[in-house]
C-alpha cells in the first residue's frame, strides 16, 4: 500500500475510535453521502445464560465436553453469551454488516464487577452461517460455530474474561456476500467495530438509538484491561487488531496470537512452491475471492486463475451453507489438489512436489505430494507468473533468509503484492505478545511464528517483549512455565495416535494426529497458554 494511503487508512482508524461516524473511502475525504455510523449496534438477543454448575453439566454431557473441560477447568462463573449485528466495513471499503457474540461472566466474586475484556478472533470456515454465539446449536456435518463458541467460553468467559467475538463480515447475520479473508485493515477493522458495538451491549457507553438498545442493569464490567487473542486466522487477525489498535493509540494489555499466517508472503511464496498445507483449496479460494473484491487485479476473469472445471462460480462458493464434502463430492473444488503434477516450466520440476522444502520438519514433506495431481484447482501459467516473480524479487525469509526477514521490497505480481500488503512483518509490538503453535502444523506452518519473532528482533523489539510457545517441544527444566501444557499435548498427541491404532491404523497413528494437529490437538492447548500468559497482568 502506498504510504499515503495507508497514512489516511491509520487517520480513519483512529477516527473510528474516538467518534461514531468514520469515512467509507481511503482518501479520508468525508461527506454525508459516503459516511456511516461505524460500529453501531443494530439488533441483539441473548442466546445462552447458565450457571457455572450448569455449564459444567453441559460440558459433561458429552465426550468432546468431557475433554474440554479436562483441558479448560471446572467453569467458575455464570456465563451469558449475547448474539449482536454492528455496521462496519467490507474489503473494498464499502459500508456492510457483520455479528459477533459477547460472552459476558457474572456470579460469584471474581466473576461479576470489573473484569478484563478480551477480543477473540475464531479460525477459518467454509460454512456461511457460522456463528460463534450459537454455542449449543451444533451442527457437525456444518460446524456452525458452537465447537468454537463453547471452547471459548469455557477457556475464558467461564474464568472470568468478558469476550467479544466477531464472526466477521461475510457470515452469520452480514449482508457481505463474501468474506474478505486474510484481510488485515479490513479484517482489523471489523474487530474494532465489533468491539464498539459490544460496549453498548454491556453497558458501558450510550447507545447511539436509546429506543433500540435497552440500558443493561448486569454488574459486570470492564476493570481497563484489553487483551487480544485469536487462533490459525484468527491469529492472523488477532496480530492485525493489536497492530491496529497501538496505531489508533489505544493501550493493548498482551497479546497471544495462536498458529497463524503472520508471515503471509512467505507463506504464500512457499505453497507456491509446493509446500501444499492441509485446506489449501479451501484458503486459497477464500483468499482470492477477498482479494480480488479488494483489489480488483488479481485476475481479469476466473478463468485466468482457475482451471476451467472450476471458474464457473467459484466467485461466490465460499463461504457456503453446503458442507465442504459436498461441494467436494460434486467437483465444486478439489479437496486436496491445489496444483498440476506437471511441472509448470522444467526449471521448476522440483518444486513439483518440492524434493527439499526449507522451513519445515522433514516428517511433512509426504503431505506435499498430496497437493499435486490432474484435477488440480490452480492453473499451471498462473502458478508459474507467481514462481517467476518470486525467483527475480524473492522473500527475505522465504527460500533463504536474510538479515532482516522482511518481505519481498518490490514484488511484480498483483496477487504476490496483495500478500505483502497484508503481511504482519511491518510493525513493533509495543505490549507483551505470546506467540503459541505447534512445531509439526500442517495447515499454518510454525516458521511463521519463527520468522515473525526474528523480525521483531532484528527490529529492536526489546528483548521478552515478545516470545514463542511450541506446545509440541519438551519441557525446558524445572523452571518451564508452560510445562504443564507441553505434558499435556504429548499425553494428547500419544492418546489419539494409540486410539487410531487400535482402530486399525497401520501407520502409529501418524495420520489420525497430522489430520487433527492443527484443530483439535494445539489449538486447546494455545487456549490454555493464552490464558496462563495474560493471567500475569
Amino acid at each position: 500500500m502506498p504510504i499515503a494511503m495507508r497514512n489516511a487508512a491509520l487517520a480513519l482508524l483512529t477516527c473510528s475510535m474516538l467518534s461514531a461516524t468514520v469515512c467509507v473511502q481511503a482518501d479520508a475525504r468525508c461527506n454525508s453521502a459516503n459516511c456511516y455510523p461505524r460500529g453501531q449496534l443494530l439488533d441483539q438477543r441473548a442466546t445462552l445464560r447458565l450457571s457455572a454448575a450448569a455449564f459444567s453439566k453441559l460440558l459433561a454431557s458429552t465426550a468432546s465436553g468431557q475433554q474440554l473441560a479436562q483441558v479448560a477447568g471446572t467453569p467458575a462463573c455464570n456465563v451469558e453469551v449475547v448474539y449482536f449485528r454492528y455496521r462496519t466495513i467490507g474489503g473494498a471499503g464499502e459500508p456492510t454488516t457483520a455479528s459477533a457474540a459477547l460472552m459476558i461472566p457474572g456470579g460469584r466474586t471474581g466473576c461479576s464487577g470489573p473484569r478484563p475484556l478480551m477480543l477473540y478472533a475464531h479460525g477459518t470456515t467454509a460454512y456461511r452461517n457460522y456463528n460463534i454465539a450459537d454455542v449449543t446449536q451444533t451442527d457437525p456435518g456444518n460446524g456452525d460455530g458452537a465447537s468454537e463458541g463453547i471452547s471459548v467460553a469455557a477457556m475464558y468467559a467461564a474464568q472470568g474474561y468478558i469476550v467479544v467475538a466477531s464472526n466477521y463480515a461475510g457470515y452469520a447475520g452480514s449482508d457481505l456476500p463474501y468474506h474478505p479473508y486474510l484481510n488485515a485493515d479490513q479484517q482489523s477493522a471489523d474487530m474494532l467495530d465489533s468491539l464498539r458495538a459490544a460496549r453498548i451491549v454491556l453497558g458501558e457507553s450510550k447507545p447511539e438509538r436509546p429506543e433500540k438498545s435497552e440500558r443493561s442493569e448486569r454488574k459486570t464490567r470492564e476493570n481497563g484491561k484489553l487483551f487480544i487473542t485469536g487462533y490459525s486466522q484468527g491469529g492472523f487477525v488477532a496480530m492485525a487488531t493489536h497492530r491496529a489498535l497501538q496505531a489508533a493509540g489505544v493501550s493493548v494489555t498482551a497479546a497471544a496470537p495462536g498458529s497463524g499466517p503472520y508471515a503471509l508472503a512467505a507463506t504464500a511464496d512457499a505453497l507456491v512452491a509446493g509446500e501444499v498445507n492441509l485446506g489449501s483449496t479451501v484458503f486459497t479460494t477464500l483468499v482470492v475471492t477477498g482479494y480480488q473484491h479488494a483489489y480488483q487485479n488479481i485476475y481479469r476473469k476466473p478463468g485466468d486463475f482457475y482451471e476451467a472445471a472450476y471458474a464457473p462460480g467459484i466467485e461466490t462458493l465460499l463461504p457456503n451453507v453446503k458442507p465442504l464434502d459436498t461441494l467436494f463430492a460434486k467437483g465444486k473444488l478439489p479437496a486436496t489438489q491445489l496444483f498440476s503434477s506437471v511441472p509448470p516450466a522444467p526449471q521448476f520440476a522440483s518444486v513439483t512436489p518440492p524434493t527439499a522444502p526449507p522451513l519445515v520438519p522433514a516428517a511433512l514433506t509426504p503431505l506435499f505430494a498430496s497437493g499435486f495431481g490432474s484435477a488440480n484447482l490452480v492453473r499451471n501459467e498462473y502458478r508459474l507468473s507467481l514462481l517467476e516473480d518470486a525467483s527475480v524479487n524473492p522473500d527475505g525469509a522465504f527460500p533463504s533468509a536474510t538479515v532482516a526477514l522482511a518481505p519481498a521490497a518490490n514484488p511484480t505480481h498483483p496477487l504476490r503484492q496483495a500478500f505483502k500488503r497484508n503481511d504482519l512483518r511491518n510493525w513493533r509490538p509495543r505490549s507483551p505478545v505470546l506467540l503459541c503453535g505447534g512445531q509439526s502444523d500442517p495447515t499454518v506452518f510454525f516458521f511463521n511464528a519463527e520468522i515473525e519473532q526474528a523480525y521483531w528482533l532484528n527490529a529492536k523489539v526489546p528483548a521478552g517483549l515478545t516470545s514463542v510457545l511450541d506446545v509440541d517441544s519438551p519441557v525446558s527444566g524445572p523452571n518451564d512455565a508452560y510445562a504443564p501444557i507441553k505434558q499435556g499435548f504429548a499425553l494428547a498427541k500419544s492418546t489419539l495416535a494409540s486410539q487410531a491404532v487400535a482402530a486399525g491404523a497401520t501407520d502409529g497413528g501418524a495420520s489420525a494426529v497430522l489430520q487433527a494437529y492443527h484443530g483439535d490437538l494445539v489449538a486447546p492447548f494455545c487456549m490454555v497458554a493464552a490464558r496462563a500468559f495474560f493471567a500475569n497482568f
